[in-house]
């Protein structure tokens, strides 16, 4: 397993190094071949070492790299850590990534800058398989940051887009707002115990934080509260919970590919894995338990609130996994770090699932994002969606208790009912919340469908659907070429001289479509193969101590009430029906409804007005700040007293120099005089 594990983490640096640095002087296809290939190897590297842990054959690991830091106190080694909860994010970061990579041939196949862009892919999973390894908190910190610095190049990789650049940006500085939380929390941790060490911190944290408090501005707090709480917003940018949220929809800048690696399993995960990581420090604080409950559920809530009002297919998908994540945070809140694991597991498949089939949908439709100018696509392009549609049977939990269901199914079910099974009132409060977005998501998830695949095309209200056209004419009404002008992949679309009307929406090609295959199967699958392993009772053996397991929980979880265990399916089958009736049988619904709830439409639609909110808050009056220091401070103090001020002394003393070259033979002698009374009169003084 040792030399395994090396591979796994280092070849897609490797890779990333290559096509980086042969960019094109390498070539496309074998930027692409090294890339990929790496991929597939760490892949199929991974799912062995799952596999070994989930037949109860394997041990945790620990293979040491180097010998890293040595300061004081200060002590660690550059270590990769191998546990069953590893094992999990192994398969989940190498399987989605090698996937991604393997659609990108196609999606990315006009892209002019393809090796720079593998690179990128490369590079973000080799932080995440870093992140996940981390023997240490200062270890999980260098993954942490790779992954945002890779997530930045990605968001931003169609630079020249200002759009994209600004989304990039968004996403690199709300980052950095939980990111400082993340690491204040690390310094915390070592100032109470001394290590930065995860085994040594996480077997120590019941008995040094057991009563432990410390003092700020005369009150006293819990210490392992405090430690918690600061590292749980961390998490809370990274995974994008409410308050640090706002970044996540703006990545649908990126290209589509990159939202499927960023928001199915990897960067977005790394809140849930780090948490359940430190199950055992969050155990010592009940306060900030809930307070992870609480932000879980509300962002749960919230955005599948937005999801319901959004018309850019990437956008819902966005929010989808924003609601998602809330639940993975409150079933950790609640205790059942299992659970959450297991939906973090299943969500793998059938988000990267939905957002690689939201590219083929987008790939077929010229670009076009907003799902209102589509239509009648499932005849056009029916292996996206059957695709598509097995994920959305997944995200909705569709399934029959106690018989058989899709993967959501299994993990969000676990979920909902480990929440109320718990039985404290921010638990309860957060199945109702879970109960009431698990509607929503069957509303909005359906929506999609429908609007997507169902009805009358709608292409020919579509500007992109208009260009296209024009685009594969060759010519535009001005008689300008454009054959080569396509947004950027350039499709061959089978446009005719009548206009929109002969617009063909075509299926992707085969390197895409495969890997929507293959996690169509996941999205199947997953769930009912791999519950038992993940949230079964006595399946504590699988972690062998990798999280808390909590058996009392998962067995009241097994046992709660009847209406319990069919709430979701209730609520499942609601939101169907009413997307059924609003975009199937009655499709001038949705305009009456908008039109009757203006102002709820205009508050969901504006998700809840945050970005006006922090433009008010943070944005303006950083804005006049900056003004300030450097119009008072740098202009007026710094430069006008520093450089400036200085070069206007040299420049006065050169005009009073000047005066005294005159030129004239008698001025000079003059001078020599006077230097000569001068010299004489000082020494006669002496």
């Amino acid at each position: 397993m040792s030399s395994s594990i090396l591979i796994i983490v280092f070849l897609p640096l490797l890779a990333a190094i290559v096509a980086g640095l042969g960019n094109k002087t390498l070539g496309f296809v074998p930027s692409k071949l090294v890339t990929t290939g790496a991929l597939f190897i760490s892949c199929a590297l991974s799912w062995p070492i799952f596999l070994s842990f989930l037949s109860g054959d394997a041990h945790e690991v620990v293979v040491p790299v180097l010998h890293w830091v040595k300061s004081g106190n200060l002590d660690f080694a550059w270590a990769l850590r191998v546990d069953a909860l590893t094992a999990v994010m192994l398969v989940v970061v190498t399987s989605v990534s090698a996937l991604v990579h393997l659609y990108s041939w196609g999606y990315m196949s006009e892209e002019p800058d393809q090796p720079r862009f593998f690179a990128y892919l490369s590079l973000f999973t080799f932080a995440m398989l870093m992140l996940v390894t981390a023997d240490n908190l200062v270890q999980m910190f260098f993954g942490w940051e790779g992954v945002g610095l890779a997530s930045y190049l990605l968001i931003g990789f169609w630079f020249r887009k200002p759009s994209a650049n600004a989304a990039a940006m968004k996403a690199f500085v709300v980052n950095r707002v939980g990111d400082l939380g993340f690491m204040l929390g690390i310094f915390g941790v070592f100032l109470v115990f001394g290590t930065v060490s995860i085994p040594a911190i996480l077997h120590n944290a019941p008995a040094v934080l057991n009563g432990s408090t410390i003092g700020f501005l005369g009150y006293r707090f819990h210490t392992a509260t405090v430690l918690c709480i600061l590292l749980f917003i961390g998490a809370m940018g990274k995974s994008a919970q409410l308050g640090l949220h706002t970044w996540l929809p703006d990545a649908m800048e990126g290209p589509t590919p990159v939202s499927a690696l960023i928001h199915a399993a990897t960067m977005v995960t790394a809140g849930v894995f780090m948490v359940c990581r430190l199950s055992p420090l969050f155990e010592t604080s009940p306060t900030a338990l809930g307070f992870v409950t609480f932000i879980g559920a509300a962002t749960c809530f919230f955005a599948a609130t937005v999801g319901t009002t959004q018309t850019d297919i990437k956008r819902v998908i966005a929010y989808s996994t924003c609601s998602q994540l809330g639940y993975m945070f409150f079933a950790a809140g609640v205790g059942a770090y299992g659970a959450a694991m297991f939906h973090l597991f299943t969500h793998a498949f059938f988000k990267a699932l939905l957002f690689l089939g939201a590219g083929s949908v987008i790939h077929a439709m010229h670009h076009e994002q907003d799902m209102r100018y589509y239509g009648g696509l499932r005849k056009k392009i029916p292996v996206t969606f059957w695709a598509m549609t097995a994920g959305t049977l997944a995200i909705t939990g569709v399934g029959i208790v106690d018989v058989a269901g899709f993967a959501g199914f299994y993990s969000k079910d676990a979920i909902l009912e480990a929440a109320y099974a718990r039985g404290t009132e921010l638990s309860h409060f957060a199945f109702f919340m879970g109960i009431f977005a698990a509607l929503l998501t069957s509303f909005y998830s359906w929506r999609l469908v429908f609007l997507t695949f169902f009805g009358k095309p709608r292409w020919e209200q579509s500007e992109h659907i208009q260009h296209a056209v024009h685009d594969a004419h060759g010519h535009d009404d001005h008689g300008h070429d454009h054959a080569n002008d396509h947004a950027h992949h350039g499709h061959d679309d089978h446009a005719h001289s009548d206009g929109t009307a002969g617009y063909h929406p075509h299926e992707s090609p085969v390197v895409m479509l495969i890997p929507l295959i293959v996690l169509s199967i996941g999205a199947v699958l997953a769930g009912f193969v791999f519950n038992h392993a993940f949230i079964s009772e006595g399946t504590g053996e699988f972690w062998k101590g990798a999280l808390v397991f909590n058996e009392h929980l998962i067995h009241a979880a097994h046992h709660v009430p009847t209406w319990v265990k069919w709430a979701p399916f209730g609520v499942m089958t609601t939101g169907l029906a009413i997307a059924l009736y609003a975009y199937i049988v009655n499709p001038r619904f949705p305009a009456a409804f908008v039109e009757q709830f203006a102002f709820l439409y205009r508050f969901l639609l504006n998700k809840w007005y945050f970005d006006e909110l922090y433009e008010v808050v943070f944005v303006k009056p950083a804005l006049w700040l900056g003004r300030v220091f450097w119009r008072v401070g740098d202009i007026g103090i710094i430069d006008r007293f520093g450089p400036n001020g200085a070069a206007w002394v040299v420049k006065q003393g050169s005009r009073a120099a000047v005066k005294l070259q005159t030129g004239y033979l008698n001025s000079y002698a003059l001078v020599m005089l006077v230097g000569l009374v001068g010299a004489i009169s000082w020494v006669i003084a002496r």
